[in-house]
């Protein structure tokens, strides 16, 4: 059986990320539910881990699960993580420009290049994109940087004058990356559902909700605020669903890395 949580499985979370693991595992073996000793990580590439029939648990993004995984895998709830200005279970993005970038608000940047961290990630590329479009600007795609602490570099090292991170990741990388103190965020998008816990479509996914939610209930202090989850919520489909999609990066291409 497969376990991984690997939107916020950050090095420097490695043991609280464990510790809450084994509070889900043990509680998913009481409920008589398989499931393996360690997480799983490293995998390159995560569709495959999604779309396993072994997958107890994992959490995907947004865009990709109305994208490819609906129909196909299990919700099983979503983790709050208490973002600011965000009703439970949702989350945003921040857009950040160099602290030494003399333009001002986000109109400033229109046509500006943005660096992004996947295709068919919801907070890097569809999110910013989407505000885009509601305020009539446009950014067209820049470097794919292939993660959020990556895109945070390029900004803060100028390879990029503008990127969209997960709200949560930048809340993350501002304790322990420098290039944060080098970046200012200059707008942020609306709130949308967070990342949500996924199962394989044979896996109870009530009994995983149990197991999950206890689990946090069951965190040590220390471990909760590091990881920063306060809970799990119930969010339906639709509201997945109901985001919609912008044009892939590669349409708007004018720069690669």
């Amino acid at each position: 059986m497969i376990a991984a949580l690997p939107m916020y499985d950050r090095p420097d979370l490695t043991g609280a990320t464990d510790r809450y693991w084994a509070l889900i595992r043990d509680g998913l073996r009481a409920g008589g539910i398989d499931a393996p000793e360690t997480l799983r990580r490293g995998d390159a590439d995560l569709m495959p881990q999604w779309m396993s029939p072994d997958l107890v648990l994992s959490q995907t993004c947004g865009f990709p699960y109305r994208a490819r995984l609906h129909g196909k895998v299990q919700l099983v709830g979503t983790p709050d993580f208490g973002v600011e200005g965000c009703p439970p279970g949702h989350y945003r993005s921040v857009l950040i420009a160099r602290k030494d970038d003399p333009r001002g608000d986000l109109a400033a940047f229109d046509g500006v290049a943005i660096a992004y961290n996947d295709a068919l990630s919801q907070s890097g590329w569809a999110a910013p994109q989407n505000h885009a479009a509601a305020l009539g600007l446009r950014f067209p795609a820049g470097i794919a940087t292939g993660s959020h602490a990556a895109s945070l570099a390029a900004v803060a090292e100028g390879r990029a004058d503008l990127a969209s991170l997960d709200a949560v990741t930048f809340r993350l990388l501002a304790r322990t990356q420098p290039a944060a103190a080098a970046v200012r965020v200059v707008a942020m998008t609306e709130p949308t559902p967070g990342l949500p816990y996924i199962c394989a479509s044979g896996i109870d996914a009530e009994a995983v909700f149990a197991a999950v939610s206890a689990a946090i209930a069951a965190l040590a202090p220390e471990d909760r605020a590091a990881l920063g989850v306060q809970g799990l919520c119930r969010i339906p489909a639709e509201a997945y669903l109901s985001i919609p999609n912008p044009p892939s990066p590669e349409a708007g291409m004018v720069s690669t890395q």
